[in-house]
């Protein structure tokens, strides 16, 4: 519809914005998730090149009867970016990479997914330049899952988050350096009417505490002890009732 179309392209524009690219020369840009090519008529307008990449035949088929100006290619980026290093001066994605946290095959795992995503994409990206990623995350695990591993994958950045106050203006753009740190932008609309900032929400869970990297609990932690138990009871073992000193450590001696 056209109301989708329309907050696509303010997304998008958002999104090369935060790329702050150099206004005197045209640059090569990489969109994940290209879709049916949206994105990418904002970044021809605004005088760059790119190349697309999504998993979706039928989208690139409307990308092509369009007559996009980019290149396409047909590609899971969860098996990583196959172009070779340094020949994006930038990557915008939009509403795409969310659905990397999706198990969708029995062999997928999001973490490796996430990972190889991001370390193939670091690797394709100039140094200095930045990757800025829309996304609609689940939870706030999921935010801190697709953080945890881009950071794991040498970026440095966070979270822009605009109009953090509005239920349906809120959006997440994670903003990521390649190679030297910048300053992360603001967030729109995160000032009050008299001027002062809104400390945006950190998306952190208790529970997020416990896991590594990988996701995985911490081994031995009372999350990994009852994450455990669980798994047992569901493969109908006998398992012991869980109690507050679940996981708790015994003194030396009794």
């Amino acid at each position: 519809s056209s109301r989708v179309v329309e907050i696509q392209s303010q997304m998008s524009e958002r999104a090369v914005e935060l790329l702050g690219l150099p206004e005197d020369r045209p640059c090569l840009l990489l969109d994940v998730g290209c879709g049916s090519g949206l994105s990418g008529d904002y970044i021809s307008d605004e005088g760059h090149y790119w190349i697309g990449m999504d998993i979706s035949p039928a989208m690139l088929d409307v990308a092509v009867e369009r007559e996009v100006e980019g290149d396409l290619l047909l590609a899971d980026v969860g098996h990583g970016i196959p172009f070779r290093p340094g020949m994006f001066d930038g990557c915008i994605s939009i509403s795409a990479v969310q659905w990397l946290c999706n198990a969708d095959k029995k062999s997928h795992s999001p973490p490796k997914r996430l990972y190889r995503f991001f370390s193939t994409l670091y690797t394709a990206l100039a140094r200095g330049s930045r990757a800025v990623l829309q996304l609609y995350p689940e939870n706030s695990e999921q935010l801190e899952l697709i953080t945890a591993q881009a950071m794991r994958a040498g970026f440095t950045g966070g979270m822009v988050v605009d109009y953090p106050n509005s239920a349906k203006a809120k959006k997440f753009f994670l903003c990521l350096f390649v190679g030297i740190s910048g300053t992360l932008p603001k967030g729109l609309g995160t000032e009050c009417a008299d001027g002062e900032e809104i400390h945006q929400a950190k998306f952190t869970n208790e529970r997020t505490r416990f896991r590594n990297a990988k996701g995985k609990s911490v081994k031995k932690s009372r999350d990994w002890i009852l994450e455990k138990k669980e798994r047992r009871r569901r493969q109908g073992k006998e398992v012991r009732a869980d109690t507050k000193y679940t996981g708790r450590k015994r003194r030396p001696r009794f």
